[in-house]
């Protein structure tokens, strides 16, 4: 007799493994099915999924030693701190990377079996459909098939490549294998100028890399703020990334010297580009292949995502749904955790929602960008009458105290409802900064609610107080 479950969640990732947990808070039968071992020593799946192995995780934990070496070699002085000869020891810096990777995935290992979640390993497919519920094949190291009642998707996206350009995470990578380089190359390529091209590029720039980051869209990040996106490719280029926009990728080619990029520029002129390593971070495509959706009536749209209902997340299947970057909307994990959260809940009888404008996006470079709701551009195409109140950093004793004065804090309101439209950030800590924002905006509050709530001083989130009257023109600090 094959297992039978309340709930099956096919893949670990971070809307897999959170909609698993609130399922089993919520009182049901949960199992969660995991085929990817990542860089496991045992071949064991690995939870987590990419987020946690290969992307959100590991680049952040980079980040962060490569902004402690250049703090040491550049900034250490401003603060009257006199320090000698310093070096990076590269494969340290990975191995932490990889013992707090080891470190994560093992604890929702843990939540696992505290919240008495199956955890079955293999790669999870569709068999069909009787009146017990949904039959799921688990290819593993031995064959079985379970059934669920209600199935959740969320298997997650994978790096997209370019036509004919051959990543083999040696000489050409994605971001699995820009996490791993050995050594810092001495120059490095990337495609794309995306999230995983800036944060990547970043990394090894601070380590002694000379980086070129090549763009096809004719603008700079072309989702940011225009205001935002400008004054960082000004501080970008002020430390030393190279970056061309507007360019057309010809031919790729990777010997045993290193990489040669093809390519022309945005005035027409053909350019070549020859670099020890390339990075390619062209976006990101859906894992929806080889599900068996066929075998339950599913069919996914012209770019391989699963269509869903907007509010629910629930596929044409009765009982099927599907989270994160198989579906709609911005391919971000919290995004994907709330979905998964909505869903475990839905399937209980609950009625939650998610409002997707409220939805923070973070862009881990130093600066640190941060946006939530509408941006100035989306305003004018909408004819939206809004107001804008801009601080900088600069003028902040917090910022001034910590030596991170760069960049500003943007808020837009309602011409005249006074209500957030948006909040844009460049500068330090905005990753938290935004979060602030984030609870503003699902609360509908005004720019006014935020100028009035006393902030801390001396801090960092002043400076969203001070933007925040700055759009009622009437800034304390300035």
């Amino acid at each position: 007799m094959s297992k039978a479950f309340d709930v099956l969640v096919i893949g670990g990732g971070p809307g897999g493994y959170i909609a698993a947990i609130r399922a089993a808070q919520l009182g049901f039968n949960v199992a969660c099915a995991e085929s990817n071992a990542y860089d496991d020593p045992k071949g064991e799946p690995r939870l987590g999924g990419t987020c946690l192995n290969v992307g959100c995780i590991p680049s952040k934990a980079l980040l962060a030693s490569s902004e402690e070496l250049e703090k040491i070699e550049h900034h250490a002085a401003d603060h009257g701190i006199k320090v000698g000869s310093v070096s990076m020891d590269t494969k340290k810096m990975i191995s932490r990377k990889d013992e707090i990777v080891t470190k994560m995935t093992g604890g929702i290992q843990y939540l696992f079996k505290k919240n008495k979640i199956t955890l079955l390993k293999g790669h999870a497919s569709f068999a069909g459909k009787d009146a017990s519920g949904y039959q799921i094949q688990i290819d593993g190291k031995e064959k079985e098939t379970v059934t669920a009642k209600n199935v959740i998707i969320a298997t997650g996206s994978k790096a997209c490549h370019l036509p004919g350009v051959v990543v083999d995470n040696q000489l050409i990578c994605d971001n699995e294998g820009a996490l791993k380089f050995d050594v810092a190359p001495k120059k490095l390529g990337v495609i794309g100028a995306g999230v995983i091209g800036l944060e990547l590029g970043s990394v090894w720039r601070r380590l002694g890399a000379e980086v070129t980051i090549l763009e096809a869209m004719p603008s700079f990040l072309g989702a940011c703020d225009p205001g935002i996106a400008k004054e960082a490719q000004k501080l970008f280029a002020k430390q030393g990334l190279n970056i061309q926009t507007g360019v057309k990728i010809g031919e790729v080619k990777a010997d045993k010297k290193g990489v040669s990029i093809q390519y022309v520029d945005n005035t027409g002129k053909a350019q070549k580009l020859d670099c020890e390593r390339l990075i390619v971070s062209v976006g990101r495509v859906p894992n929806t292949d080889k599900l068996g959706l066929d075998k339950i009536g599913l069919k996914v749209d012209e770019r391989g995502f699963i269509p869903i209902d907007d509010h629910t997340c629930a596929t044409a299947a009765s009982g099927v749904y599907a989270v994160g970057d198989v579906v709609r909307g911005p391919m971000l994990a919290h995004k994907a955790e709330d979905e998964g959260v909505l869903v475990a809940e839905i399937i209980a009888g609950q009625k939650p929602h998610i409002d997707y404008n409220c939805i923070p996006w973070v862009i881990y470079t130093d600066p640190e960008i941060a946006w939530v709701g509408k941006n100035e551009q989306q305003l004018k195409d909408e004819g939206r009458a809004y107001k804008a109140g801009q601080f900088p950093f600069a003028a902040n004793g917090r910022a001034l105290g910590m030596g991170r004065s760069d960049g500003f804090v943007k808020v837009l309101a309602d011409a005249k409802t006074d209500e957030i439209l948006g909040v844009h950030i460049i500068g330090p800590n905005a990753s938290d900064l935004i979060a602030e924002a984030a609870v503003a905006m699902e609360f509908k509050a005004a720019a006014e609610d935020i100028a009035r709530i006393c902030h801390p001083h001396p801090s960092l989130s002043e400076v969203v107080r001070e933007a925040a009257l700055a759009a009622d023109q009437r800034a304390l600090n300035m």
